[in-house]
């Protein structure tokens, strides 16, 4: 089948027109009513007058990685896309800079006196490596809003005071016993632990919320004591200290210690830029909804939906219909990229110049670093057709970046622009496939993400775990034949 996603329509004045079926688009484009203007997302602009006839939706799920956008009318999913952000590595790049300043103000040769005391921040200053991922949201909603008649916006956020609407009287311990609770802990130890059974390195699995140290002998209901356990390897643990039950295993001992004493750093940095998000949403002049993460889950699960980013994302909020068809949907993964670098001349590990510096001039034969070219080479032992994203040359032969490798000696004549550089690269994730499911039973297999992987990895220390864990179950069984 293919993938439903609309393509985004403006009339002949630019104005932002109802999305439209793919099948419709192709028929506009080949009668010669429309013509294509914008690739990613694609989007034609009409040769006559138009208006639009309904009112949509965003939904964002913001991430310190990755980022969630869906497109609703109603019940019906119009487009999605996967935000990839770019503020860890702005961040290790600023690391970088501070340590050669440091290293070469230590040298002495410094051409300036240092500055400390001549800084202020303004209100609401965010680092750069979040405020990075602020803007990447709002510029992404503000072509959404340019392309489709966009009426209110839902983001995920903590959610207002309601137990206190509901009973004045809650004070205390209460306000942790809601009706999501046990939703907003789960998601935060599965992300923790990379949906991950601490002990045997399971991952098909029903998980229980296991007590590292158990209650029984002196261990509390700190989120810091709670590990990802199956249900095999939690009835085999029982009341057991950590000691005891990997006395086997140190290293899978160490690496759990130290992985549940650690905050989760995406973590922090939502929860560092969801206000500054919402108040930049809010200047749009949109209606604001907001929900939280366990309503986003609850919401998922109801639904029978699998879990990515852009699902979650379409699941945001109290405004989730009852029903939500997501099969067939594939989300356009948008990859910032950044603009360019200002650094004018690369330095060596002591801090010294290494190269020239580079040219001002940005554009080479009509194209720039960034943009989106199509080759199609027709002799030289270069012979195909490239898709990717151009590094130009002021000789003229250019490198081009596809998905899979990276094509250098390029000539321009080759070249032709599909898409500007706009700060971002872009592909397409696979077609997202539902079954229907009941809310009470496991819904579908998690898929694995990119923010997931390598975060609580144990496969190489768990093999040990997976026959010790069957050894015991054997034993078990045999005891209880005898028995």
């Amino acid at each position: 089948m293919l993938n439903k996603n609309s393509v985004f329509v403006l009339n002949n004045n630019k104005v932002s027109c109802d999305p439209i079926h793919p099948a419709k688009a192709r028929k506009l484009l080949s009668e010669g009513k429309a013509a294509v203007f914008r690739n990613y997302p694609f989007t034609i602009i009409l040769k006559s007058e138009s208006k639009p006839t309904k009112n949509y939706r965003i939904k964002v799920d913001p991430g310190a990685k990755f980022t969630g956008l869906a497109l609703l009318s109603n019940s019906n999913i119009i487009w999605c896309a996967e935000l990839e952000h770019r503020g860890f590595q702005i961040s290790e790049s600023l690391i970088k800079r501070r340590q050669v300043r440091r290293f070469r103000r230590n040298r002495k040769t410094r051409y300036r006196q240092p500055r400390f005391l001549n800084r202020t921040r303004p209100n609401g200053w965010l680092a750069p490596s979040l405020i990075s991922r602020v803007q990447n949201i709002k510029s992404w909603v503000d072509k959404l809003i340019k392309l489709v008649p966009v009426s209110a916006i839902s983001m995920e956020l903590v959610k207002f005071d309601t137990q206190k609407i509901v009973n004045p009287e809650i004070q205390g311990t209460e306000y942790q016993k809601g009706e999501l609770f046990s939703y907003e802990v789960r998601e935060y130890l599965l992300e923790k632990f990379n949906r991950t059974c601490v002990y045997c390195g399971t991952k098909e699995a029903v998980f229980n919320l296991d007590h590292f140290h158990p209650k029984s002998r002196g261990g509390s209901d700190k989120v810091s004591n709670l590990v990802l356990s199956c249900v095999q390897c939690n009835q085999n643990k029982r009341a057991r200290l950590p000691t005891e039950f990997l006395s086997d295993r140190p290293k899978l001992l160490a690496l759990i210690n130290k992985q549940r004493k650690l905050p989760l750093a995406d973590a922090a940095a939502v929860n560092a830029t969801r206000w500054k998000l919402k108040l930049v949403l809010e200047s749009t002049g949109l209606e604001i909804e907001t929900g939280s993460g366990g309503l986003t889950k609850y919401n998922r699960k109801r639904n029978g939906i699998s879990k990515s980013h852009w699902t979650d994302a379409a699941c945001v909020g109290t405004s989730t219909p009852d029903s939500l068809n997501i099969s067939n949907y594939q989300p356009l993964i948008i990859k910032a990229m950044g603009r360019g670098n200002r650094q004018m001349v690369k330095p060596d590990k002591y801090g010294f110049p290494k190269t020239k510096p580079k040219l001002r001039q940005k554009s080479f034969y009509g194209f720039q670093t960034g943009d989106i070219v199509k080759a199609v080479v027709t002799k030289g032992k270069k012979i195909g057709t490239y898709v990717g994203r151009v590094a130009v040359r002021k000789t003229g032969n250019f490198n081009i970046k596809t998905q899979t490798e990276t094509v250098q000696e390029i000539s321009y004549k080759y070249c032709k622009i599909i898409h500007k550089s706009d700060g971002y690269i872009y592909s397409f994730g696979e077609l997202v496939k539902q079954e229907s499911t009941n809310f009470v039973k496991k819904v579908v297999k998690v898929l694995d993400t990119p923010i997931q992987l390598n975060l609580f990895d144990t496969s190489e220390l768990t093999t040990v775990g997976v026959s010790v864990a069957k050894q015991s179950t054997s034993k078990s069984q045999k005891e209880k034949e005898k028995v």
